[in-house]
């Protein structure tokens, strides 16, 4: 009797421990299918019936604000997109990109999401030029703890400030964005109504912008309130004021890839390794920026790369650019931070630096 008891306790002992062990082996294999095939991670907009592209509007604070959507023709509703936002120049607006036949075909063709807000600026009260406001765009003044520093020669620089600042935030004649809205606010609110609207891929959302809106998309990605929400940016012709040195805004920060022009007198990216201030020289203007060395350096820097020594040349099929880097590349990814400069002046050329920013985001 205990000799038949005590088989009998064995025998059910080892079919338990043989379950336990399949479990085991099926959450293992489980897990590791899933590391294998990550789930693409969707919005609330997935499976809904996708809007045609064109153009729309969303309320933001008092202000409605528009934007124009273009939508690939690979797009369908239940498998997320990836996304770019696109910010036009001081005093342009939506089409300023999306007029652009190959901005249109090549996001087409890469199943991109394009969406190009509107800046402020042309309607009351200030009746100006469409603008978006960055560090130090709209107080005249980029401020570090008690320190403020002018982002222009205010003596020989025309006064561009917008009546909507005159009596919220200019502190001198050098500001020259709108003060109607909240520019970074208002992207948070874009994302959020984008993500319910389509079936976007969060983890695959970028930031392009030229000239004024090269410069606020270096906001996006310096701001702790958007940074996150971008896997890169990439400035055309546009730079941080003087004073503004910020890094990434969130832990990782997006992944930057910078486009100037040497012959630029707008905003001049100064010489390779120089790491002073430029001045801008058209007509009377004298803003100050950031030059392009000093900004690379600092991005490379909080992406844990070394920046001693001088950028190395960085390969890309576009003969106009000449590329340089601080960060290694691996996996086939390109570099974080990527500093592109060519011979010319305040101009987009996106005929070829519109193709080497869609590589550097679909190698981000």
């Amino acid at each position: 009797m205990f000799k038949g008891g005590f088989e009998s306790s064995r025998a059910v002992s080892e079919k338990s421990r043989r379950h336990r062990a399949l479990r085991f082996s099926i959450i293992v294999s489980a897990f590791f299918a899933a590391a294998a095939s990550p789930a693409v991670p969707g919005t609330s907009g997935c499976g809904s019936a996708a809007p045609a592209s064109g153009v729309y509007s969303i309320p933001h604070g008092q202000i409605e604000r528009p934007y124009e959507l273009t939508v690939p023709s690979s797009y369908e509703t239940a498998r997320p997109a990836r996304l770019i936002l696109v910010f036009h120049g001081w005093g342009g607006d939506e089409s300023e990109f999306l007029g652009d036949p190959v901005v249109v075909s090549e996001a087409n063709r890469r199943g991109y999401v394009l969406v190009a807000a509107r800046g402020l600026g042309s309607g009351a009260p200030d009746r100006s030029k469409n603008s978006w406001t960055f560090g130090g765009s709209a107080t005249g003044v980029v401020a570090q703890g008690a320190r403020r520093t002018p982002i222009c020669d205010a003596s020989v620089t025309p006064n561009y400030t917008y009546p909507s600042c005159r009596d919220k935030r200019a502190l001198n004649s050098c500001s020259w964005t709108q003060c109607q809205d909240d520019d970074v606010e208002f992207v948070r609110t874009l994302i959020e109504h984008l993500e319910a609207t389509l079936c976007i891929d969060r983890r695959h959302v970028f930031a392009v912008g030229g000239s004024n809106g090269g410069m606020f998309v270096w906001e996006l990605g310096s701001n702790p309130k958007t940074a996150s929400l971008f896997r890169a940016i990439a400035p055309i012709i546009g730079l941080p004021h003087r004073g503004d040195l910020r890094g990434p805004g969130s832990r990782r920060g997006p992944s930057v890839i910078l486009i100037t022009g040497m012959s630029d007198p707008v905003v001049p990216p100064g010489d390779w390794d120089d790491t002073r201030y430029t001045v801008s020289s058209n007509d009377h203007d004298r803003f100050f920026y950031t030059g392009a060395t000093a900004v690379v350096r600092r991005w490379s820097e909080a992406a844990s790369c070394s920046v001693d020594g001088q950028e190395r040349s960085f390969a890309v099929p576009y003969p106009q650019a000449d590329c340089r880097r601080y960060c290694a590349s691996s996996n086939g990814a390109w570099p974080r931070v990527l500093d592109c400069r060519a011979r010319m002046g305040h101009d987009y050329q996106l005929s070829w630096s519109w193709k080497l920013v869609m590589d550097f985001f679909d190698r981000s």
